[in-house]
């Protein structure tokens, strides 16, 4: 083995070299090292001195033993890997002390080799209790659930975790995995602590009870706040423009959680990942997620915490696990691409254990440049699906339709993009809706320029989805919709359209309004003439008299001005093609 002295290279981190004398070597915090030696010192020495005579302790006393953990899973002295450089994901227990207690023997100090041993034990026995990320001081427990309570130990160690006024308590498996269940709890804007006890105490500091969130997708959704102060100011007045608004957060009951994709996995010794929604924390934070929260504190006046875990760029299939995807019927015999389970094993799954009220989602403009249509259709169904199982709830699920954008103007090598490209990519984000508890919000009105993917009026998507939260999962009386086409019926040379969300009205003029398209027989498209009765819109055109179908804004430029409550129709045809083909259940 060579000599041993303080100065030994037992790790690395990184380029840089650790060694024995250093003490926070192998820190919780400081996972992202390869381990050298510790594995062969540890192992010479069991064989060499445990096994001699003088010690009633064998080799395999110590099989068993602790030596570190990596995510949720003990890691004992007789495995191969678990020092692996491309497995640095785990928190050191016992093997520095034990270590620096072992070259202090070979040294020839005359420490007994029982008490070694005992030593070694005692180490394994009292392993330091560890947390995953998500559960942190500042976080908001989700109201009215019960509410798991979960982390690391040695095995067969006591855990007692006590909360509000309930005190539960566990042994940890033979993993040293352990959890407990809070009954559910009460809406609470007080702050509140939080111990777990074991081998060493924790205490999480300034936990609040309300409502959880999780938002994810890609760059539209991860779109940052600190980007408002550097836009120039939107056209539509009307919808505002809070430039400023990290400067004037100083809402104490929002609280945000940013998911690390490298740390989100590995257990936590810090216990600050939650964060109040202000200052540097909120300026990295989603745009989106920060302006549903607020609108949904504001009106609730409760607690409020946001999960965003989106990833810039990404397609929906690394968000969906490779396994649910061959559970889904349309993929059987087929190979998707794009990565499955990318994100969502190191980004979604971790989170699965942690009570939400619902999920957001936006994303979709990868999978529109490949120019999908009801292949993306049973994709977000099968994530809708897997999250909700992995939750172990019919949770809400509300998306975003993606905004206008010029994708007949983009080159492709591999699909032909043209001026349909984006309203066929709609049509398939719709057939979700057939999905029990799910909604989409329409964002048709939200961007000033054609050429800009990463539109602004990231305020007015997060408050329109807080709007669907408010009215479908909270029960307020509110208008949280714009018009959505229900069904037509042909009265020639009329099409009348009746739709959800459309308050009464009687038009003056039959061109009220704008975006509206009819056609024959033949499918050719002609511009519409368009006015409201009651519930109903009627539709016309005297170049065709015999009318068999309607679209309206049907481009990836619409201005149609259908409106209700505010807030913009979807854009649909009346010939729908998926409607037959796509199967929700």
């Amino acid at each position: 083995m060579g000599n041993i002295d303080k100065h030994t290279v037992i790790a690395r981190r990184h380029d840089k070299a650790i060694s024995l004398d250093q003490s926070d070597c192998f820190s919780s915090h400081q996972a992202s090292f390869a381990m050298t030696t510790a594995l062969p010192v540890l192992r010479f020495i069991t064989s060499c001195l445990l096994g001699t005579k003088q010690s009633p302790l064998t080799v395999s006393s110590f099989n068993n033993t602790v030596i570190a953990r990596r995510h949720d899973k003990a890691i004992s002295l007789d495995q191969s890997d678990c020092f692996s450089s491309h497995q640095p994901s785990f928190a050191m227990t016992t093997a520095l002390q034990l270590m620096r207690f072992i070259t202090s023997s070979l040294r020839g100090t005359k420490q007994s080799l029982v008490v070694l041993g005992l030593l070694v034990l005692s180490f394994s026995a009292n392993a330091k209790i560890l947390l995953p990320q998500i559960l942190s001081s500042n976080m908001v427990l989700q109201r009215e659930k019960p509410i798991n309570i979960w982390g690391f130990a040695s095995p067969d160690e006591k855990v007692e975790v006590n909360f509000a006024g309930q005190t539960k308590q566990t042994l940890t498996d033979k993993n040293g995995n352990w959890s407990v269940l809070l009954s559910p709890l009460k809406t609470s804007a007080q702050p509140q602590t939080m111990t777990i006890s074991g081998a060493n105490k924790i205490e999480l500091t300034n936990i609040l009870v309300g409502e959880v969130w999780l938002c994810s997708g890609q760059s539209n959704m991860e779109y940052q706040m600190r980007k408002l102060a550097k836009i120039p100011k939107p056209k539509n007045e009307k919808l505002g423009f809070p430039a400023d608004a990290v400067e004037k957060a100083k809402n104490q009951q929002i609280r945000i959680f940013l998911v690390n994709r490298k740390q989100l996995a590995k257990p936590d010794s810090i216990h600050k990942s939650w964060a109040i929604a202000e200052d540097s924390a909120l300026r990295a934070f989603s745009a989106v997620g920060y302006f549903f929260a607020k609108e949904i504190q504001e009106k609730l006046g409760i607690p409020i915490g946001m999960i965003s875990s989106a990833v810039s760029g990404s397609a929906i299939e690394p968000w969906v696990s490779p396994e649910a995807f061959a559970q889904e019927e349309y993929f059987k015999n087929q190979k998707v691409s794009n990565d499955p389970g990318k994100f969502y094993t190191p980004m979604i799954e971790p989170l699965t254990k942690f009570k939400v009220r619902g999920f957001l989602w936006y994303q979709g403009e990868t999978n529109c440049f490949l120019n999908e249509t009801i292949s993306y259709s049973y994709k977000l169904k099968t994530l809708v699906n897997l999250w909700r199982k992995a939750w172990g709830e019919q949770l809400p699920f509300y998306f975003v339709q993606i905004a206008p954008y010029d994708y007949s103007k983009q080159k492709s090598d591999k699909v032909v993009l043209t001026s349909d490209t984006e309203p066929n990519f709609w049509e398939a984000q719709q057939q979700v809706l057939r999905l029990p508890n799910t909604a989409m919000i329409a964002t048709s009105d939200l961007n000033d320029n054609g050429a800009d993917l990463h539109p602004t009026y990231k305020w007015e998507v997060g408050r329109r989805l807080a709007l669907l939260a408010l009215g479908k999962t909270y029960n307020q009386k509110i208008d949280f919709s714009g018009p959505i086409l229900k069904k037509k019926r042909i009265y020639m040379p009329y099409v009348v359209l009746s739709f959800d969300h459309l308050k009464y009205f009687v038009s003056r003029n039959s061109d009220q309004f704008t975006g509206f398209e009819i056609a024959g027989k033949d499918g050719k498209f002609v511009k519409a003439l368009a006015f409201q009765k009651g519930t109903d819109i009627i539709v016309s055109s005297k170049e065709i008299p015999n009318p068999k179908a309607v679209r309206y804004n049907w481009t990836e430029n619409p201005t149609g001005n259908l409106y209700s409550n505010g807030l913009p129709a979807l854009p649909f045809r009346t010939d729908n093609r998926l409607t037959s083909q796509f199967k929700a259940n």
